[in-house]
Formats: C-alpha cells, sequence, structure tokens
C-alpha cells in the first residue's frame, strides 16, 4: 500500500510540474520556406573572421541546401563538384531564451564526415566572444562514430576544451526520430535523448568562467561536414545525406 501511494504522490508531482510548465515557443517547419520572423541563414565558409568556423569544416553554408516535406525542414549536405554545401540556421537577435526546457525531435544523417547539431550560443557573443559566451551543445553527432550521441557545455573556464561533455551509447540512434532536450534552470542544466537523462553540468562554483548560462542564448540547426570533430575525412560515396528537423520547441 506505501508503495502504491508514493508512486502516486510521485507521478502527481510530475504531472503539476508538466502542467505549471508553458510553451513559449514553437517552429513546426510547416511553411514552404525559412521564417525569417524567427531564422537568420549563415552563409559562406567562416572567412575571412572564421575559415571554417574554427574547426576546419570544410561545407559552404547555402540557401539552397534544404527543403521543407511532410513537416520537416530537411537541411541536405552535397558534394558539388570540389565543395561541400550544407544548410545553417540561427534564432540570433529574434528569439533568444533563459532557462527552460528546449527541445527538437529529428532524425540524423549517416555517414563518415557528417556532424549535425542542435545548439545554443549566448546572445552577448558578439560582445565577450566565444567561448565566455557560453555554448550548449544539446545534440551533436558524428558519423565517424556510430551509435553516440554527444552533449557538451563550453564556458571560458573550459578554455573551449570539450571536457564539460558526455558521449552516451545509443545503438538504434540512427534509426527514426529522437526528441534531443536539455532543462536548464538557474543551477543546472539536464541532457535527455528521448526519456533519458544522459549529463547533468552542475558546477559546485558558478561565476562568469564557470557558469555564463544566466543570460539569454540563441538556437542553430545546422550540418558541417568534416572538421576536426566531424572529419577529418569525408565519404564521398554517402552524399548527399539529409538531417530531418521536425521540431523545435521551448518550454518555461
Amino acid at each position: 500500500m506505501k508503495k502504491v501511494i508514493v508512486l502516486l504522490m510521485i507521478t502527481s508531482f510530475s504531472f503539476a510540474q508538466e502542467v505549471k510548465r508553458k510553451l513559449v515557443w514553437e517552429e513546426n517547419f510547416n511553411k514552404k520556406e525559412v521564417n525569417e520572423t524567427f531564422w537568420n541563414f549563415e552563409l559562406g565558409d567562416g572567412c575571412p573572421n572564421l575559415c571554417g568556423y574554427g574547426n576546419n569544416e570544410r561545407q559552404i553554408y547555402t540557401k539552397t541546401n534544404h527543403e521543407f516535406k511532410d513537416g520537416n525542414l530537411i537541411i541536405e549536405a552535397r558534394k558539388e563538384g570540389s565543395k561541400y554545401t550544407s544548410t545553417k540556421i540561427t534564432t540570433k537577435g529574434k528569439k533568444e531564451f533563459k532557462y527552460g526546457r528546449i527541445e527538437a525531435r529529428a532524425k540524423l544523417p549517416v555517414g563518415h564526415g557528417l556532424w549535425p547539431a542542435f545548439w545554443m550560443l549566448g546572445a552577448n557573443i558578439d560582445e565577450v566572444k566565444w567561448p565566455k559566451t557560453g555554448e550548449i551543445d544539446i545534440l551533436e553527432y558524428i558519423g565517424r562514430d556510430p551509435h553516440m550521441v554527444y552533449t557538451t557545455l563550453h564556458t571560458q573556464a573550459s578554455h573551449g576544451n570539450t571536457i564539460n561533455t558526455k558521449r552516451t551509447p545509443f545503438p538504434a540512434i540512427e534509426e527514426g526520430y529522437h526528441v534531443y532536450a536539455i532543462e536548464w534552470t538557474k543551477d543546472k542544466i539536464d541532457f535527455f535523448v528521448d526519456q533519458t537523462l544522459v549529463y547533468t553540468f552542475n558546477p559546485e562554483v558558478k561565476n562568469e568562467d564557470t557558469w555564463p548560462f544566466d543570460k539569454p542564448f540563441y538556437i542553430i540547426l545546422n550540418l558541417a561536414i568534416g572538421g576536426n570533430f566531424g572529419g577529418p575525412e569525408v565519404d564521398d560515396n554517402v552524399l548527399p545525406q539529409k538531417f530531418y528537423i521536425d521540431y523545435v520547441r521551448v518550454y518555461q
């Protein structure tokens, strides 16, 4: 009997928490083009300021490497002659969020050299630069390391090194859609894949170098090719490959 009561209490508490959370923004990709009220295109190869986007990535971002179908944004990585092309969009300056649950439902591309990501950067990046601005990588997947999901944070204290991170095995992660999310409060950030808690970041000492996560961040979706993390080699035989994003939602 006691077990039943405890279970009911836990269930009720969880339900109450869910009821209190409010959907404050969503993007369902149900239009025929990118909604530039919410999103910006990032174009080119990062040059001259940050060639290869600081990671020796090989793609050129365009406005033509994506499509909309069945309520999905589909970003396509291609080899076009000697060039690799893809798409990257951000909500910088348009939709920025502090705390809450930020999630996306997506289906991954596969193949050596591919690097799809759903992530966030501090809205003050132009003033304080990276990594002081902070970075939250909700989803990173690299084709050379199949069946693994990476969740990572970058701060000034880590000097851009990947030390606040978790590499989590999911044998069927390449199959179908999965939900990638964070639960972000003033005290910690929890990372989830579907219903599984995979990583918690909660530094004991919180200051501007260890915890830049007390201000608004914007959202980024992209499919990189090659680079220090995603590559360096790229298997051209797998291209083109598609990164499907069903939705992005923010609850607070």
